[in-house]
């Protein structure tokens, strides 16, 4: 490649334009500065571009300088075209900064041979574009990529994303994780100044059509809740655990190709530990405060077999009816359910193969594996299920034999449940569906994902124990299970010790102030 130093200065003529080469004065070797410049190789697109710096003081240091520019050209093999554009890039970028160091040669070389950025000034926030890039690559489940992108959008880069990567402490990561907890501050004052505010605007149908001044009130009080600011979510202890999982993933990867040499600090972040919530019974006692002030007791509710029947009597001539059934009896999750297909059910040996889900990425439905490995798997079903599954596939047959005779479209997806055109049935709907029902029956609110929780309590309800109940919902380990099912099981315990303690026949009350179980040997007259 070309490449040359010259002598220049800036010496202009009466027209005001740069005299460059015609400068008289160059005969004298006082007068100007040296310069270098070097064709690079072209950038990516085929646009030429060159290494140009001056200010050099003699031809021997200007010399130098070319001669460094063309040892790193010669690093990469000639016909290396990715190596040889990533280094032009690199010369490009020196070359505009004035003040700026040549590369090194033996670290360039290193980087080079590793495929690693040639920057030496790498900051968190280009790691973390870079990681989730190859991340984008490998990981094929768009809801994962869309945590992950999250967490570095919304907390990771505004938070430590100017950090120089090398410089990178503990004390910068711990600082990140102080200030989302100084946020959730700023928004729960926030938000419940807007809740109190809200509570200003009301104005019930009961008391009728509110009077001129009230309402002169209410319009001021209304414009002065939408000046303030919107509800926000507050970042909990179990995403503020994930935020860190991210960041500590993103380091390892740095780490693993040497762009950081240190242990990765993400790790010794201190945190507030995220406990799962427990799952509890909707007991008469609970369902009579509920009623009573509207709040739940936990986030996981579960129905008492009971109110399940209740549900699943009221479902029973829907559409979705046979949906709510597997998930209540066996435990799928909303895409399982969803993106279960036909051919995956064995009706002869009632077992059900869970291999596909859908789920969304934003609204959009897409088609992917389960999750993990233990997610995807074979599910034993009962008689009951299959005459239900089966009734469905005769409704399902039905509707595509009357949707062509009318001459309307049918898109065979070979999928369990639904749309009324056999296309894909958004999991959002079978939510919207359970939420309906639920509230015209006005039982206890339970989410969809509760309705599966509750098939561990149908587990205990048949004799079974945790192991049992790991099984049937395909939860990757026995800790899981037990850290959100314990206290459910032990009131399924205490609620069939009273029934089994009552099933004995006893031919006559136990004598006040004995215990509940009087002897059967005892006499009339004895003490």
């Amino acid at each position: 490649m070309k490449g040359s130093t010259y002598r220049r200065c800036y010496c202009r003529g009466e027209d005001g334009r740069p005299l460059g080469k015609t400068c008289p004065q160059l005969t004298s070797k006082r007068h100007g500065t040296w310069a270098v410049r070097q064709e690079l190789p072209p950038r990516e697109d085929g646009g030429r571009r060159s290494f140009s710096r001056s200010g050099y003081t003699s031809a021997a240091k200007a010399q130098e300088v070319l001669d460094q520019v063309r040892a790193l050209l010669a690093l990469p093999d000639h016909d290396d075209l990715e190596a040889l554009t990533r280094l032009g890039d690199r010369l490009e970028e020196v070359s505009k900064d004035k003040k700026a160091p040549l590369p090194d040669p033996s670290e360039t070389r290193r980087r080079l041979r590793r495929g690693q950025k040639l920057t030496s000034t790498m900051t968190v926030a280009d790691l973390l574009e870079e990681w989730l890039e190859a991340k984008r690559k490998a990981e094929r489940r768009k809801t994962t990529l869309n945590g992950y992108a999250s967490h570095v959008r919304v907390h990771l880069i505004p938070g430590i994303g100017d950090v120089r990567l090398d410089r990178l402490t503990v004390g910068h990561c711990q600082a990140m994780f102080d200030a989302i907890d100084d946020r959730n501050d700023v928004i729960a004052a926030e938000n419940r100044a807007r809740r109190e505010q809200a509570a200003r605007c009301k104005w019930t149908k009961k008391k009728g059509r509110p009077p001129a001044a009230e309402r002169a009130k209410l319009d001021a009080e209304r414009e002065q809740l939408a000046g303030m600011p919107p509800f926000r979510k507050l970042t909990g202890p179990a995403t503020k655990q994930a935020i860190r999982r991210t960041l500590r993933t993103a380091l390892n990867y740095a780490i693993g190709r040497e762009y950081y040499t240190s242990n990765n600090p993400a790790r010794f972040v201190e945190l507030a530990t995220a406990r799962r919530p427990k799952g509890l019974l909707w007991t008469a006692e609970r369902v009579e405060r509920w009623r009573e002030t509207g709040e739940k007791p936990s986030p996981v509710m579960v129905w008492t077999p009971v109110q399940l029947g209740a549900f699943l009597d009221a479902a029973e001539d829907e559409p979705l009816y046979a949906c709510f059934h597997l998930i209540a009896y066996h435990g799928l999750r909303r895409g399982e359910a969803v993106g279960q297909e036909w051919g995956d059910i064995d009706f002869q040996r009632k077992v059900l193969t869970v291999a596909k889900e859908i789920t969304v990425d934003g609204w959009t439905p897409y088609e992917s594996a389960p999750k993990t490995d233990g997610s995807a798997g074979a599910v034993r079903i009962d008689s009951g299920t299959v005459a239900v599954l089966q009734a469905h596939r005769l409704r399902q047959q039905a509707q595509r034999e009357k949707r062509l005779e009318a001459g309307l479209p049918w898109t065979d997806t070979g999928k369990v449940f639904t749309a009324e055109d056999g296309a894909w049935l958004h999991p959002e709907t079978v939510s919207d569906e359970f939420r309906r029902i639920v509230a015209e029956e006005d039982l206890p609110p339970i989410n969809l994902r509760d309705l599966r929780h509750g098939a561990a309590a149908l587990v205990k309800a048949g004799g079974g124990d945790l192991h049992d109940a790991k099984e049937k919902l395909r939860h990757s380990s026995i800790t899981l299970t037990s850290d959100t099912y314990m206290a459910l099981f032990e009131e399924a315990t205490e609620e069939l010790t009273e029934k089994a303690a009552a099933v004995v026949p006893r031919a006559r009350r136990a004598p006040a102030g004995t215990g509940a179980h009087a002897s059967l040997t005892q006499e009339p007259g004895n003490s």
